[in-house]
Order: structure tokens, then sequence, then C-alpha cells
């Protein structure tokens, strides 16, 4: 059933289709790119895309299981991570400026101290989430906050003209959470839902593993999405879910890039189905379960790079083919306004 709060689409997947097949080319041949160009005019809702103001948003939070040593970094890395988005020197950063993005960064919960900046957007819920090993995360008033000012901060971005934003995070101890996530989502064992993040070797690996079962058993009944987001989520991630929620609300296009943000689109998509039909999945990681989640989700990645940077990396570097195929579906000649003859009938 179509909620009220959502645009119902007036184009069809048929109709779609039937104009990529009048342009001239022989029908198919842009192979997957033809599947990306309906699901781009179905979050749209034309069949003549054209994106406007195309925005990356980068959530930047810690985590409290940090303190258990679970990542190759220290929690300090996520503040100096935002400065060095602020100062322009990241590969996001990189990207954004080849391809003409902008970049929205946020503080959704960084733990140390963040000098104001015109480039920040301060929505800071605490400073990092508390160590969901022994306790929970987050409460649920501090869930609800993320989850809400995701919700503002797209919001207002897609009212001021973006139809495509771009999501990317940072924070040191978040694949951790978001393989927690996956595991009490899914059912799926742990051991396949955690990987090695920026990069643990095996003995690290193991003892990750172990503190994350320790964690998992703290709650050992069945949980709401909502609730499970607070016992094991980071505030990064409620505001990117936060984010998927309002775009199911608009007409628009969600590049999504690596593993923590695809679960954040798991847990979206299990609050609001509508969700799935706004994403586009940029890429597989090289994190042990994306590609299993890719699978579950029924998506497609549009690049496969072993990347394992986030922030944005890969929804950016994928970012051309979406735009690409938008300007193929809006420009490209029909058969018969080019004078050229359709395949025999």
């Amino acid at each position: 059933m179509q909620r009220a709060d959502h645009i119902a689409p007036s184009v069809t997947p048929e109709a779609l289709q039937r104009r990529l097949d009048s342009r001239t080319k022989p029908q198919g041949s842009l192979g997957e790119l033809e599947s990306l160009g309906i699901r781009i005019g179905l979050a749209l809702d034309t069949d003549r895309p054209r994106f406007t103001q195309p925005t990356i948003m980068v959530f930047a939070a810690d985590h409290g299981i940090a303190a258990d040593a679970v990542s190759a970094f220290p929690s300090a890395v996520t503040g100096q991570m935002l400065s060095n988005y602020l100062s322009g020197g990241a590969a996001i950063n990189v990207l954004a400026r080849q391809h003409g993005l902008a970049l929205k960064v946020v503080d959704a919960g960084v733990a140390s101290d963040v000098p104001s900046h015109p480039g920040l957007t301060n929505r800071s819920i605490a400073r990092g989430t508390r160590n969901f090993r022994v306790e929970p995360a987050m409460t649920a008033a501090q869930c609800s906050a993320a989850l809400g000012a995701g919700r503002e901060l797209a919001s207002a971005t897609l009212r001021a003209g973006s139809n495509a934003l771009l999501l990317g995070e940072m924070g040191i101890g978040n694949t951790a959470c978001a393989a927690i996530l996956l595991h009490r989502r899914t059912g799926w064992p742990l051991a396949d839902c955690v990987g090695r993040g920026t990069g643990l070797d095996d003995t690290a690996l193991a003892r990750k593993t172990a503190l994350l079962a320790e964690a998992a058993s703290r709650v050992s009944e069945n949980l709401s999405p909502e609730r499970t987001l607070a016992e094991f989520g980071g505030f990064e991630i409620a505001m990117l879910i936060g984010v998927l929620l309002e775009a199911a609300k608009h007409r628009c296009v969600v590049v999504v890039d690596g593993f923590a943000v695809s679960v954040a689109a798991l847990l979206a998509i299990e609050m609001d189905a509508e969700v799935a039909q706004h994403c586009i999945f940029s890429h597989c990681s090289a994190e042990k379960a994306h590609r299993a989640l890719l699978a579950h989700l029924d998506a497609r990645p549009l690049l496969d790079l072993l990347l394992r940077l986030g922030e944005g990396s890969g929804a950016a570097l994928a970012w051309p083919l979406v735009d690409a195929t938008a300007r193929l579906m809006s420009e490209m000649a029909s058969f018969e306004s080019a004078g050229v003859a359709d395949r025999a009938t």
C-alpha cells in the first residue's frame, strides 16, 4: 500500500523501457545501464531524468566499542579525519572536486574537540556512543534525535534543489557496529558478518569477533529495527537511516557507499520498504559480509574494486556512471527524431 507521505510515481518501468528501446541503439545494448536508467527514472518519476545539485553527505561519529581496540586505528583518528575533510585533503574531497559535487560534512557525534568551520554541519548528539559490549550504545531519546537529524538534513538539502544524495560515513569502530547490526537483523552467524575493517590481522580479527559475540549476547531477545539501532548502532548510522527514510518521501536518488552505509540501508528498508526504490548501490567493498548483504537486498552494485575506505568514496567514484545514464535517458535521440532506421520488422 502506498503511504500517504510518499509521492506515488506516475511513470512505469514499462514506459521507461519503451523510451530506452526507442533510442538510437540496439535494444538492450547499454546492458546494466538500462536497468540503472529505469531505477533512476522511477526514483525521479520521469522518463527524462536530470540531476540537480548532487550532494555528498558524510556523517562522522565515534563509537564506545572503539575503546576495546576493535579497529587498527585509535578513535582520535575520527576527529583528525574530520579536520582533513574540512581542509580539503581527503579522498572524498578530491573526488567531489573532480565531479563537481557539493560536499556536506556532518559531525554526528565525534568524541574529540572539533573547531567550528564553515564547512562543518554540527548535529552532534553526544561525544560518541557508549560501549555496546556492556550497555546500550544510545538511549532511545538519542536514537530518535539522530534519526530526526538525518531526516532534517536530507529534507533541507532536497528542498534547496538537490535530487541526488551520495552517502558516506567515517568513524573508528563503525565496521564493528555495522557487523553486529547485520548479525542481529539477519540472524547470520556473527563470524560471517565481521570483517577486517581498517586492516586487522588474523589475531585482531579473532579478538574483534569475540568482543562482538560478547556484545551480541548482552541482549538475547528479538528486537525491532529501532531498538537494535539504539542497542548497537552509531550516531552516524542513525543519521544515515534518517536520510534514507526522508529520501523515500521525495523524488530523488540516493547513492549508497560501502558496508556501513549498506547496513544503514538494510535497517531503513526494514523501517520503510519504499526506501529501496530510491537506492543505487555504488560498489561492493572488500569488507567480508558486504557481498552477501547486497545479495540479501537484491542490489547489483555498479563497481567492484575491493574498496574499503568509506567516506563516500565508492559513491563518488560511481557517480559518473549514474549521471551518464540519466543523460543517455534524457538526451539521446530517438530513431524517429534522428531519421535513423529502426531494426527490420
